[in-house]
């Protein structure tokens, strides 16, 4: 099948699209244990990960992200994976696509290394050069695999993003969106990146990188931080903005890590991230499709009055 990126594109100049939500926190209900390599599920269980991708498209999403997160050989090295990069991501696309219907998109996931570049002196390890070979390896084995698009997400830094941007680009000329992980700093009532850029800032330097869509992913604060980042992307762009933050903050009970909004509580959040401009929203950590499927009853009402 022929991606059909640049449709959702075209799609996105006059409506509102809805993403999918968490995929860690619907596998570790499933039976993932803290430890081991979520990728590798795209072999193990199969059944399950597109059981997962099925519920999210019932629930109303618009795309599913393939379950490739960790999907570089920088991160599978760490579970002795780092030769099966290319068969596990192609297999977390398939997948994917096996669940799509003929009118929505699979946006394939590619995640932080968690390495820092050799310019962070003194904690850096990784040159540009081995940053864009581990991205565009996963972009071609995602690709391959038949996603639509990228979903370049939770980026700690522009520079690592940057990287990634250019490596899915110039690899494979599929669109690109690249979303940041921003922390609230309280005491100053601002968002920042845990290495200090704003969202404006960032904003700029993912669309200058050549990303057709950029914003904000997981983070804290839930819907209330992620208004406020697209209220701050959207005053310097006036280009295409994505956000899909977490299901409020996490504490632990029982030994699992709960987050604290129910669905119908976080999907009440959303309509100042509408207001403030976003066109694609979704949900991350601690969302299931029950969330999604409030979170998409609220798009759909504002498409109803739109229309």
């Amino acid at each position: 099948m022929e991606p059909r990126g640049k449709e959702f594109l075209e799609r996105l100049k006059s409506e509102v699209l809805v993403f999918d939500g968490a995929m860690g926190t619907m596998l570790f209900e499933a039976g993932l244990v803290d430890g081991a390599c979520p990728e590798l599920w795209n072999e193990t269980h199969a059944d399950i990960v597109r059981t997962i991708h099925e519920a999210y498209f019932d629930a109303g999403s618009d795309f599913v992200e393939t379950n490739t997160f960790g999907g570089t050989r920088l991160k599978l090295q760490a579970y002795g994976l780092a030769d099966r990069t290319r068969e596990l991501n192609v297999l977390g696309a398939r997948l994917a696509r096996s669940a799509c219907p003929p009118d929505k998109y699979v946006a394939g996931s590619i995640g932080p290394t968690g390495h820092l570049p050799d310019t962070f002196e003194p904690l850096g390890d990784t040159s540009e050069e081995e940053f864009y070979a581990n991205f565009r390896e996963q972009a071609l084995a995602l690709a391959e695999g038949g996603v639509d698009l990228f979903a370049i997400e939770t980026m700690m830094y522009p520079e690592e993003a940057v990287i990634a941007i250019r490596a899915a680009r110039e690899s494979t000329g599929l669109p690109v969106m690249c979303s940041m992980f921003f922390q609230w700093e309280k005491d100053q009532n601002r968002d920042r990146t845990m290495w200090g850029t704003s969202p404006e800032e960032a904003a700029r330097i993912l669309f200058e990188a050549g990303a057709d869509v950029v914003g904000c992913n997981c983070g804290d604060g839930g819907p209330g931080r992620a208004a406020a980042i697209i209220q701050a992307m959207r005053g310097v762009s006036d280009g295409l903005l994505i956000t899909y933050p977490n299901a409020g903050l996490p504490r632990i009970q029982g030994g699992r890590t709960i987050y604290e909004l129910p669905p119908d509580e976080m999907a009440a959040g959303y309509p100042p991230i509408l207001d403030a401009g976003a066109n694609i929203v979704g949900a991350c950590c601690g969302s299931t499709p029950t969330h999604i499927a409030r979170l998409a009853e609220v798009v759909r009402r504002r498409r109803t009055r739109s229309s």
